[in-house]
């Protein structure tokens, strides 16, 4: 298996405790950073309201297999919670869309440390990704 950067986030949280829980928890803006080699796959990008994120949580630990979620007293399974101490810190967020310019996208709703690597990037498509139904360019 070879995973590829697609770029880089851009944001305020530097170590545990500066992000949120959840990033939809938060309306702090991030910057998601594409490398020059992929701009072409972000043609028609400006057009949607929310993305999904997908990134590195290159700052986990990796050995975890159990861990007690917030708001919790027992301690539960990783693959069951969305702690970012994983055998594979693959990451995700639901993020709103505030601007496109080049190859830099702004963002709300992301809770990555400053520097963490993207890996993709897809459409959030309400009536696949929820049950709620949500339109484009609407909170």
């Amino acid at each position: 298996m070879n995973l590829k950067r697609i770029g880089i986030v851009h944001s305020i949280y530097k170590e545990k405790g500066d992000a949120p829980r959840q990033g939809k928890l938060s309306n702090q803006e991030s910057t998601i950073e594409i490398f020059p080699e992929y701009i072409d796959g972000l043609d028609g990008i400006e057009e949607l309201s929310h993305i999904v994120v997908l990134y590195w949580g290159d700052r986990a630990n990796r050995e975890t297999l159990k861990s007690t979620p917030p708001g919790s007293k027992t301690e539960k399974g990783v693959f069951t919670i969305r702690s970012p101490h994983r055998p594979n810190p693959i990451a995700l967020c639901v993020c709103k869309i505030i601007s496109v310019k080049e190859n830099i996208i702004t963002v709300t709703g992301l809770d990555a440390f400053d520097n963490s690597p993207v890996l993709d990037i897809k459409v959030f498509v309400p009536k696949i990704d929820t049950d709620k139904d949500y339109s484009h360019n609407s909170d």
